[in-house]
């Protein structure tokens, strides 16, 4: 198994990723494909620009595929390490989504659970 470790800082995101959490569908496959029920919301870190260039090695490697309903588009996921907390990096497959950002999701909200607050800078380990 290959691992990139990305570092990010923590930025506020936009609500987009407490809304798509919470669909069922969303749940669902989350539940079967990741092995979790993931908290509402994502975290969102934005990289640093040679952390960019790791992440879009990513483009081109197996992930984990939340497969959309009508209307939705494809999210890549990949199993990551936090702290030793178990998440996942999700790079949703929207063209106009920013190369220097990617979300987190796990079963506890991360914000809360590790003290995060906009600014602090984090390690986040993937694994595919």
């Amino acid at each position: 198994m290959n691992m990139i470790c990305l570092e990010g800082t923590v930025i506020s995101g936009k609500g987009e990723g407490t809304k798509f959490m919470k669909l069922p569908w969303v749940k669902k496959q989350a539940e079967e494909k990741l092995g979790f029920t993931p908290s509402a919301g994502t975290l969102n870190l934005r990289l640093s620009r040679e952390c960019v260039e790791l992440r879009k090695k990513l483009n081109n490697t197996n992930s984990i595929e939340i497969l959309p309903a009508q209307g939705f588009r494809i999210g890549k996921c990949f199993r990551a390490l936090m702290h030793g907390l178990e998440c996942a990096v999700v790079v949703p497959e929207i063209p106009e989504y920013p190369d220097d950002v990617i979300e987190i999701i796990a079963a506890s909200n991360l914000r809360k659970k590790l003290q995060l607050a906009d600014g602090d800078v984090i390690e986040v380990k993937i694994r595919f």
